[in-house]
């Protein structure tokens, strides 16, 4: 009992610092309508967007292994089926990323002057990533269900959505609501 409360402590101290990047974003100065202080938004945008981008990129998939490795609690046999399949999980995720990197920079490039068809071409390539990630899980699911089985592949499928959905809402909380100027 004591191991696994000491295993969620990582989950705990990841979800901990999700208040201060939402403080961040939503500390931001207001605007004011001059030339040179809409250009140092714009290039406080562009800065802080490369930021979530590398976020989305490199710290954070380190603390999901670290986290699901303390989280998943392996037998010596069990890491030894696990670890080549959440490997081949994470390199196609990094690829899918690629995805949804190139959305928040077409976002960031046109959020002031957006215009219907590209809100509707940027939701479109959302929901195309979303249901692209959704089948990646399901798939590497079956393929840890047939090794491990149906209570370990499970207990994956849940730590990476939890995680998913932490790195999710960092990356939302950051990005600007759709017309709002």
């Amino acid at each position: 009992m004591k191991k696994r409360k000491l295993a969620w402590l990582p989950l705990f101290l990841f979800v901990a610092s999700c208040p201060a990047v939402l403080a961040q974003a939503n500390s931001q100065p207001q605007k004011t309508k001059t030339q040179p202080a809409q250009s140092s938004a714009d290039d406080t945008q562009k800065k802080n967007v490369q930021e979530y981008i590398e976020l989305l990129r490199t710290n954070v998939r380190q603390q999901k292994s670290e986290i699901m490795g303390a989280v998943m609690v392996l037998s010596a046999d069990d890491a030894a089926k696990f670890w080549p399949i959440y490997s081949e999980y994470d390199a196609q995720l990094t690829k899918l990323n690629t995805l949804r990197v190139q959305n928040i920079q077409d976002y960031a490039q046109n959020y002031t002057q957006m215009t219907d068809e590209k809100a509707d071409q940027l939701i479109q390539s959302a929901l195309d990533y979303q249901k692209q990630r959704s089948e990646l899980l399901a798939k590497t699911y079956d393929r840890m269900k047939q090794p491990l089985g149906a209570i370990t592949a499970a207990r994956f499928l849940q730590v990476e959505h939890q995680l998913l959905l932490i790195i999710d809402l960092q990356i939302a909380s950051s990005l600007p609501i759709v017309g709002e100027n």
